[in-house]
């Protein structure tokens, strides 16, 4: 389990104090970006003490990685048969921008941007690796299923192809930004992850 740091909260605090810093987070990337958070505007705008806020998180960053890290990919259990593995892929990523969009189109839209260095962390890789219980590391798992079942080419490298796709959900994303949130972003995903992994294929052999 994590160690909190910083103290507790006062007894005049509430006692969902980490709530509403998260509440207040979330106001705030809606009418600033993600790139105005700091701990003293979080606080100031919650009404809590710097204090407190660390209590529950250790910095910026570690606040703004609740909105990705909140819950572990895992186990998430997936609809889409595993011979559909463009389908289930996306399905899997939809998971996760279903959670941005449940926080409005604004967060979405303010949340991804170059500057939040949470959210870059979170899609990268630390030593040729992506970090555990995360959406990529999931995505590799489950390319890597397929492959043991013959559905993708064994000479497909999959540590690659799953690079590539957070690249397309990226861009997905960023697109529809731009469309003002009108574009329908899970049939664009399943349009273009579903050519990338057929051209994938073909190009090994299949």
């Amino acid at each position: 389990m994590t160690k909190k740091c910083g103290r507790p909260p006062k007894a005049a605090e509430p006692i969902d104090a980490k709530q509403k810093l998260i509440d207040t987070t979330v106001d705030l990337v809606k009418r600033y970006g993600a790139d105005s958070i700091t701990v003293r505007s979080v606080c100031e705008e919650a009404g809590l003490s710097i204090g407190t806020f660390y209590h529950y998180f250790q910095n910026k960053d570690s606040l703004l990685m609740h909105f990705v890290r909140e819950a572990s990919f895992d186990r998430f259990v997936l609809e889409t048969p595993i011979t559909d593995i463009a389908g289930r892929v996306c399905e899997l990523y939809m998971h996760l921008i279903d959670r941005y969009l449940d926080l409005g189109e604004e967060f979405m839209k303010s949340f991804y941007t170059t500057g939040n260095t949470a959210l870059s962390a979170y899609m990268g890789q630390a030593d040729g690796c992506f970090a555990e219980g995360t959406v990529m590391a999931r995505c590799e798992q489950e390319l890597t299923d397929a492959q043991r079942q013959g559905i993708l080419n064994k000479a497909v490298d999959v540590h690659t192809v799953s690079m590539d796709i957070c690249t397309i959900v990226k861009g997905c994303v960023f697109e529809w930004a731009l469309n003002n949130g009108e574009m329908d972003i899970e049939s664009v995903l399943r349009r273009i992850i579903g050519n990338y992994l057929s051209v994938a294929s073909s190009a090994h052999g299949v």
